[in-house]
């Protein structure tokens, strides 16, 4: 077997190039060959692939009366070499093979070694660079310190203790699922990082599990994840007849219980993705039912308001489902009861003793109904103060039953103000009359 087939064998078993491979020989023959003829030459190897050996030069310049042998030769000597040969320029003189001593043959193979091991770690870094961003499946090799330490075949990867899932156990042997997070140079090679608490590692699962996703029919818009506990992600079909959701669900929920399996049990939320964030918080916040929503562009915020039986359900157990839906959607939420938004108004109200009540209407006709100003519920019970018969703490009350005008009063049912505390028939009959001749411009009658 000659000298080329040996590279191209070895080549093919390392994975290395076979130019790189020659360009290590060429270092290590011509480190020996220093070694052997000393500093004083210029020495060039150069590999002949026709004839598959690699041949050792003298570089010397052309000068008219040489006074260094080992660095010029002579015009008519150049010339026998080679007949274009002008002054100044350069010739190769080839030696002849030298015989390399112990040590100069120990330089050789400790280049080869070298550049070897240097065109592996080059080959490694290169091919997992390419893989960030994509899944990979390994063996637990180790697990030292905390660190998981992965065998993908050509290298090793480690799982630090921060990219794993709360409750998982590693044991030796183990196969297992991670994204490649990170790919880094470093002196000893490659140090490639991976994740299990990735929300892409979510997403590559889906990519798995789920061919629409793979073909390009159903996209995953937006994930996010508290890793081990919950996870939510927003899924868009290009396509009208494909349901984005149901195909990331499976059937019987297949495809999304094989996600949740390598996940060790963490629960996902599929959700369909919506462009508008007011409507999109509203499934985002999801199990809880949304009231209303206000977008505060200035500050990125959207102001969401729940009834006081949903709010628990809005924040979630420590908070994880608001952090869900902020993460989602890339908005800050502030997430707050109809009776925290009472309280709110109560402070910023002028009039000390007015008790708002329940300030959100409920939705009439659709939509939803932002609750008054404090000015205009101070205003509202100072304008009932005006009708005969009511007092500041009566027309609190009224206030805090929604009739916050004389208008609302007015148009009010006698069985609306029955259930107004400290109002019976005789009082509803005699303030709804009070309003309405109010409205009329009649003069009031003291009742």
């Amino acid at each position: 077997m000659d000298l080329l087939q040996v590279i191209e064998q070895v080549g093919r078993e390392k994975g290395i190039e076979k130019e790189v491979l020659i360009d290590a020989v060429e270092a290590a023959l011509l480190s020996a060959s220093r070694k052997a003829l000393g500093t004083a030459l210029d020495l060039q190897v150069d590999f002949d692939e026709r004839s598959g050996r690699f041949k050792l030069y003298a570089v010397k310049r052309v000068v008219e009366r040489p006074t260094n042998p080992k660095l010029e030769v002579s015009l008519e000597e150049a010339l026998k070499l080679n007949p274009k040969a002008k002054l100044q320029d350069e010739v190769k003189i080839e030696l002849p093979a030298q015989g390399f001593g112990r040590i100069a043959a120990q330089t050789a193979k400790q280049v080869i070694i070298q550049r070897v091991r240097e065109a592996e770690r080059e080959g490694i870094y290169q091919s997992f660079k390419n893989k960030e961003g994509e899944l990979v499946s390994g063996v637990v090799h180790r697990v030292v310190k905390g660190n998981v330490i992965v065998n993908l075949g050509k290298a090793e990867a480690i799982l630090p203790p921060r990219e794993q899932l709360p409750r998982e156990d590693y044991r030796v042997g183990d196969r297992i699922r991670a994204y490649v997070l990170d790919v880094k140079k470093t002196p000893k090679g490659s140090q490639i990082i991976l994740s299990r608490t990735h929300p892409a590692f979510l997403v590559k699962l889906f990519e798995v599990e789920v061919p629409e996703i793979l073909e390009g029919i159903v996209a995953i818009r937006a994930a996010a994840r508290e890793p081990g506990e919950r996870a939510k992600i927003a899924v868009q079909s290009i396509d009208q007849n494909v349901d984005p959701v149901g195909a990331c669900v499976g059937y019987r929920g297949q495809r999304v219980q094989a996600v949740v399996r390598e996940l060790g049990g963490e629960k996902i939320d599929i959700l369909p993705w919506r462009d508008d964030p007011v409507t999109f918080v509203k499934s985002a916040l999801a199990p809880a039912e949304v009231e209303s929503v206000v977008a505060d562009q200035e500050a990125h915020v959207l102001r969401v308001v729940v009834a006081d039986d949903q709010l628990s359900l809005a924040i979630g157990k420590r908070g994880v489902n608001a952090r869900l839906a902020a993460k989602l959607l890339g908005w800050r939420v502030d997430i707050k009861s109809r009776s925290e938004l009472r309280e709110e108004a109560l402070r910023r109200a002028p009039v000390p003793e007015v008790a708002l009540g329940d300030l959100l209407e409920e939705p009439r006709g659709g939509g939803d109904v932002l609750p008054p100003s404090p000015k205009a519920v101070g205003e509202g019970t100072l304008a009932l103060q005006d009708l005969p018969g009511i007092g500041q703490k009566l027309a609190a009350r009224l206030v805090a039953a929604g009739f916050i005008s004389v208008e609302k009063l007015a148009s009010a049912s006698r069985e609306d103000l029955l259930q107004v505390e400290g109002i019976g028939e005789k009082m509803a009959e005699k303030l709804l009359a009070a309003a309405k001749t109010a409205l009329s411009g009649k003069a009031p009658q003291v009742v």
